[in-house]
C-alpha cells in the first residue's frame, strides 16, 4: 500500500508547492508511481511548477464526484513516466467540498501509487484540515525567518494527532550568510519546530528562473538545491541520504 504525504506550511511563501513537485518527480525518478496531489482548492499552482498547466484538464471534485475515474483524472507527466498530478477545482471553496467523498478517494489512491504527496493551502484553515484528510505522514516546510518558523510550530500543534515520528521538518531556501549574521543554525529552526529534520534545501537562484520558463529543477542539470530535493525523496524512501551542506 502506498503512503499518502500531505505537505503543509503555517505562511505562505515557504515554497511548499515547489517542494512538492521537485520531491514528486524525485520519487518518479526512483522508480515509484507517485501522485502529487494539489489541494489548494481555488487558488492551484501545482500545476504550473510541474509544467503541466494545458494537460490538467479534470480535477479532484470531478472524481469524488462520479464525473470521472481517478484514472482518466490523474494527468502522467509528459517528461517522467512515473509522474502524474491530480489537480484542485479552480473555481470553488474548500468548505464545498464533501470531506468525506474527498477521504474516501485515499484507498483507491494508496493502491495505484507508492507515494501521494497533498499540496496544502498555506495557513491552518479549512483547506488545510481537508489537505489532511487522508495523510498517513506531514512534512511542515518553512524557511530561517522567525515568522516563518513561529507558524510552523503553531502548525506543529496541529498535527498533534499523527504518530511519533510521522511530522517531519524540512528547513527551505537556507542562505549561509544570512544565517551566519543573525546568530541563526538549522538547530535553532529543529529547536524552533520542535520537529526531527528531514532535509535542508539551499537558496537557489536558478529556481525563479526556471518556475518563470515553467521547467521543473529535476529536469535540469542543475546540482544545488535539485541535489537536496533528491536526498529528501530518498530519506522518504527509507534509503540514506547525507544533509545539504549550505554554502
Amino acid at each position: 500500500m502506498g503512503q499518502v504525504i500531505t505537505v503543509v506550511s503555517g505562511k505562505g511563501g515557504t515554497g511548499k508547492t515547489t517542494f512538492t513537485a521537485n520531491v514528486g518527480m524525485a520519487l518518479a525518478q526512483l522508480g515509484h508511481p507517485t501522485l502529487c496531489l494539489d489541494c489548494d482548492v481555488g487558488l492551484r499552482n501545482l500545476d504550473i511548477a510541474l509544467a503541466m498547466t494545458d494537460r490538467a484538464m479534470m480535477d479532484f471534485n470531478d472524481v469524488i464526484s462520479g464525473r470521472c475515474s481517478l484514472e482518466e483524472s490523474a494527468v502522467r507527466h509528459p517528461g517522467q513516466k512515473n509522474l502524474y498530478l491530480l489537480t484542485a477545482p479552480p473555481q470553488m471553496e474548500p468548505s464545498d467540498v464533501d470531506r468525506e467523498a474527498f477521504q474516501a478517494l485515499f484507498p483507491e489512491i494508496r493502491k495505484r501509487f507508492d507515494y501521494c504527496l497533498v499540496d496544502a493551502p498555506a495557513g491552518l484553515g479549512r483547506g488545510f484540515q481537508l489537505a489532511l484528510a487522508g495523510a498517513d505522514r506531514a512534512v511542515v516546510v518553512t524557511t530561517t525567518e522567525a515568522s516563518s518558523l513561529r507558524d510552523a510550530q503553531r502548525t506543529v500543534m496541529e498535527l498533534g494527532w499523527l504518530g511519533r515520528g510521522q511530522v517531519h521538518l524540512v528547513v527551505n531556501r537556507c542562505k549561509r550568510k544570512l544565517m551566519m549574521s543573525l546568530h541563526q543554525t538549522i538547530d535553532d529552526a529543529i529547536d524552533s519546530a520542535g520537529l526531527p529534520l528531514l532535509g535542508v534545501v539551499p537558496e537557489d537562484e536558478t529556481m525563479p528562473l526556471y518556475a518563470g520558463r515553467g521547467v521543473p529543477l529535476l529536469s535540469t542539470n542543475n546540482n544545488c538545491a535539485a541535489k537536496a530535493y533528491r536526498n529528501i525523496a530518498k530519506r522518504i524512501d527509507g534509503r540514506r541520504a547525507p544533509l545539504m551542506r549550505i554554502r
